[in-house]
């Protein structure tokens, strides 16, 4: 059989069509004029009122911000493609963008897609007084800051920058008395919303910093880590903000209880954290009976500050996927079986003795985990195993596991010792934020809640 293909990239939807056409004939070689690949399908360039968005191409992902109180149901792209590119929606039709759209670029034989996330601009950046940064909650639309004791609340002048087109009243450095919370009230063309500030002195409990890539609270850009530090700072009357920059930079953690790194962003830890300046400070922290809440990626730090074992840390470190729900429609929990009466457990709600569930089915979530597998592989062998190689008290596994010798999602470092000072939380149900923008789905929120109120109060007490 004399069978010849030139010059064709095969791929597979074309297997078929190249099967059928060898089958027929043969004898003739295979004309590949009809197939074109040598074309671009990357957008050239998209924008609405006259505001370019942000393309990636590599990744496929569209990104605009739009004016604060823009209507996102019924806008019009304007849209450039390549030479001889189409594509689907058409360009000129209104299209509601509440939610993330998707569009299809068509060239030749190839084609590409795109997800088009659009978004409108936050009233209100920054909210500051006596160069303390409050923290700002748009969902909930609250101001919250906690001011060193002593200040003097009756007369106080916030610096308040908001973004364009939008007036707030009261005005920035305007004199307010916070004895009581105060109402601000934020308008564009279109909108006008409240936003109630509550400003107080430190009361008694403990100072937990949560601890982060950006340079202020305002500028954090990951959705769970957003929705974590918003939680910590309406519950917590002494929460801070603590960037790693500012510990390169030698402020004191000396009066800080617990710092809290929840680590969402991505699997690979980030430079400044590894920075000798950073590590020598936090071990020096913890050398004078300071504490750590790690959770999710950052479970993955206890190496860099030789809390473990060069060599023992997570073994087993994903995520970074696209947002889906539980295709298997399975509640996702754990077990802490032998654990029941640790404080980091208690008042969970449970669905058996020593398990409780931290996402419902359905539940939409990025899956990102940083922990340890012990039979698979690593050397640990098993729970016993783990705890002699890494020194640390395994706490939790997932909830299958009653005898906690499959995973450990929960740890406590040094195992065993009266002076705790270093506590992981590192499975991927422990997620915050759900990408279907909304929390109200997962119905064990409150789970997660509880389970971080109780180690920040653990390890403050020890």
């Amino acid at each position: 059989m004399n069978c010849i293909i030139n010059n064709i990239r095969i791929t597979f939807p074309l297997i078929l069509v190249l099967a059928l056409g060898l089958f027929w004939s043969c004898e003739d070689s295979f004309d590949d004029s009809a197939f074109v690949t040598n074309v671009s399908v990357n957008m050239l360039s998209f924008q609405i009122d006259d505001l370019p968005a942000d393309i990636n191409n590599e990744e496929g992902k569209i990104i605009l911000e739009m004016n604060y109180g823009s209507d996102l149901t019924s806008l019009i792209p304007e849209i450039s493609l390549p030479k001889g590119a189409i594509m689907v929606p058409e360009e000129g039709k209104p299209i509601d963008f509440t939610n993330v759209v998707n569009y299809r670029v068509t060239n030749g034989n190839i084609y590409k897609t795109y997800d088009v996330n659009i978004t409108t601009l936050k009233p209100i950046e920054s909210f500051t007084i006596n160069g303390f940064d409050a923290n700002i909650n748009h969902n909930s639309k609250t101001i919250t800051l906690v001011l060193p004791e002593g200040t003097d609340l009756t007369a106080l002048r916030p610096e308040i920058v908001t973004s364009a087109g939008v007036s707030i009243s009261p005005a920035s450095g305007e004199l307010i008395d916070f004895s009581d919370p105060v109402i601000y009230t934020v308008s564009s063309a279109t909108l006008t919303e409240n936003y109630t500030a509550s400003v107080t002195t430190p009361i008694d409990g403990p100072v937990i910093a949560f601890l982060g890539t950006s340079a202020s609270l305002q500028s954090i850009t990951n959705p769970d880590e957003i929705a974590a530090s918003d939680w910590l700072f309406e519950n917590y009357p002494g929460a801070q903000y603590l960037s790693f920059t500012d510990i390169s930079n030698g402020v004191s953690l000396a009066d800080i209880d617990v710092i809290w790194w929840h680590y969402d962003s991505a699997i690979n830890l980030p430079t400044i954290a590894l920075d000798a300046n950073v590590t020598t400070a936090l071990m020096n922290y913890q050398a004078n009976g300071g504490n750590l809440l790690l959770t999710t990626f950052a479970s993955q730090y206890l190496e860099a500050l030789n809390i473990i074992p060069s060599g023992k840390g997570p073994n087993n470190v994903f995520g970074d996927f696209l947002p889906n729900g539980f295709i298997d429609g399975n509640d996702w929990g754990m077990s802490f079986v032998g654990h029941e009466d640790h404080p980091i457990f208690l008042g969970l709600e449970t669905f058996a003795p020593g398990k409780a569930n931290l996402l419902e089915k359905g539940t939409f979530r990025l899956n990102h985990t940083a922990w340890w597998f012990l039979p698979d592989w690593g050397g640990f062998g098993n729970g016993e195993g783990w705890r002699n190689q890494t020194g640390g008290n395994n706490l939790a596994s997932e909830a299958w596991d009653d005898n906690l010798d499959g995973r450990v999602s929960i740890a406590e470092f040094p195992g065993g010792a009266t002076n705790i000072n270093t506590v992981v939380i590192s499975m991927g149900a422990y997620d915050w934020f759900n990408e279907n923008d909304t929390n109200e789905n997962n119905g064990f929120l409150d789970n997660i809640k509880i389970l971080t109120a109780n180690s920040l109060d653990y390890l403050a007490d020890n």
